[in-house]
């Protein structure tokens, strides 16, 4: 049985089960980083405060330098039976500088070091996020940019029907704008989200709150190539500091909304991607067979970015629901913060490389699209603006072009193949020689204003 942090007013030993249920070195070990990082803030904290002597300080600051080159370079021993990743810490301290390790906890709670903890993680996963929205973003913007792909057009949907002509380009730009609101979302959220020490259980410490302040500011220094630029501040409000995971939530918030988004570029692939559609080919090193039907290239890339927005909002939920109750200030529901947590990073971070590379390989079957481009229905808008623009009402025009379409529709007739009096019969302003020039995706998409590019 591995030692615990706490234990001196129990005269009994914690039933296996319990220790079993209530663990959580099985995935709070992602933590250990930023455990080691809080513990060498803590050391330089209490000898400032007068708690640890300047020798006891290097001895404690160089075993968990130690211990945090171990985690980094994969060689640190995990123990699974420890309670969590804290515990863990500082049994294999004590292992290094025996007696003096005990002295790590003075004006310490694991309620505090778990908030610190968590919020360095986040900082890094954030980090580590927005480097793979930059590089989705590089891809779509290399693949809508691409010699042959800068000036392709496109039908564009609503209702997965025949809408108008675009460019892909614009289409494509369309994801990246979502990805530039997700980028601003996390930027906001770690922008704000400071790091902070000195709640000790839920009532704060005896040290004086600059102290803190001065040395987390100095560590932090240290580590500036792992996180987005932490803001330290004193603990303002010591129940608060243990309590809030609002953090966790906005997170995992923004990280669903960001799956939702991947998702939804993804099932435009799926699509595009099928036989009846054929717009796209995605490259065989993102695709998958069949294990009966040898024919198959299958795109489960693609559907389990799909399947996963699920998981994330799942997620969000999951945390939702558990802090919806909870009284002040700590209480062992926050444990399962972390799981969600975790599994939100690490899907998404795995996501945004994958897609990256994949958009990156794409390629576009234009004698396909161009099949699409013929349908007449795509052009239907214009030839409204064309009759507005003869000084026809909006709607008596869209009512005009719809009889007109359904006309064609019925006596399977192409529109601009009529003859100008079989035209001039839906409205006298149908010059055919200009009708036909409006059945054009470069005209069409030329004719729009108001966007801009």
């Amino acid at each position: 049985m591995t030692k615990k942090l706490w234990g001196g007013r129990f005269s009994k030993a914690t039933d296996p089960v319990v220790e079993e249920f209530t663990k959580s070195i099985h995935y709070d070990y992602k933590l250990a980083r930023y455990d080691v990082i809080g513990s060498i803030m803590h050391v330089a904290i209490l000898k400032n405060a007068g708690y640890l002597t300047s020798a006891e300080k290097l001895k404690l600051i160089k075993a968990l330098n130690s211990i945090g080159q171990s985690i980094e370079n994969g060689t640190f021993q995990y123990d699974k039976s420890a309670e969590d990743i804290h515990t863990n810490i500082q049994n294999v301290l004590q292992a290094k500088v025996k007696d003096l390790a005990l002295k790590l906890h003075t004006a310490r709670s694991r309620n505090d070091q778990v908030a610190l903890a968590t919020k360095l993680y986040s900082h890094f996963a954030v980090s580590e996020v927005l480097s793979g929205i930059e590089g989705l973003m590089a891809s779509i913007s290399k693949l809508a940019l691409e010699k042959n792909n800068k000036d392709m057009i496109i039908p564009g949907f609503t209702h997965l029907q025949h809408a108008q002509p675009v460019y892909l380009k614009d289409y494509l730009q369309a994801y990246k704008e979502m990805l530039k609101r997700d980028e601003k979302r996390l930027k906001n959220i770690v922008s704000d989200l400071t790091i902070s020490m000195g709640a000790g259980a839920l009532a704060g410490t005896p040290i004086k709150a600059a102290e803190y302040s001065k040395v987390m500011n100095e560590v932090l220094k240290k580590y500036k190539t792992f996180f987005h630029s932490p803001k330290v501040n004193a603990t303002v409000n010591s129940l608060d500091a243990v309590s809030d995971r609002d953090f966790v939530i906005e997170i995992i918030g923004v990280l669903a909304i960001l799956a939702t988004h991947l998702s939804r570029l993804s099932e435009d692939l799926v699509i595009w991607s099928t036989k009846e559609f054929d717009f796209v080919e995605i490259d065989e090193a993102f695709c998958t067979g069949s294990s009966l039907m040898p024919q198959k290239k299958n795109s489960d890339v693609l559907e389990l970015i799909r399947g996963y927005a699920g998981r994330l909002n799942g997620n969000l939920v999951s945390v939702l629901t558990m802090m919806k109750g909870l009284p002040l200030t700590y209480n062992r529901d926050m444990q399962l913060d972390k799981e969600p947590l975790f599994n939100s990073f690490e899907i998404i971070s795995l996501e945004l490389k994958v897609l990256s590379g994949l958009v990156k390989n794409l390629k576009f079957n234009t004698d396909k699209i161009h099949e699409h481009l013929e349908d007449e229905g795509l052009y239907a808008t214009d030839m409204v603006y064309y009759l507005v623009d003869k000084k026809v009402a909006f709607k008596d025009a869209h009512t005009i072009v719809g009889k007109l379409v359904k006309y064609a529709i019925d006596h399977d007739q192409q529109i601009k193949d009529m003859p100008e009096n079989l035209l001039r019969s839906f409205s006298d302003k149908f010059i055919r020689d200009e009708v036909i020039k409006l059945f054009d995706p470069r005209v069409s998409v030329e004719s729009k204003k108001s966007i801009k590019r």
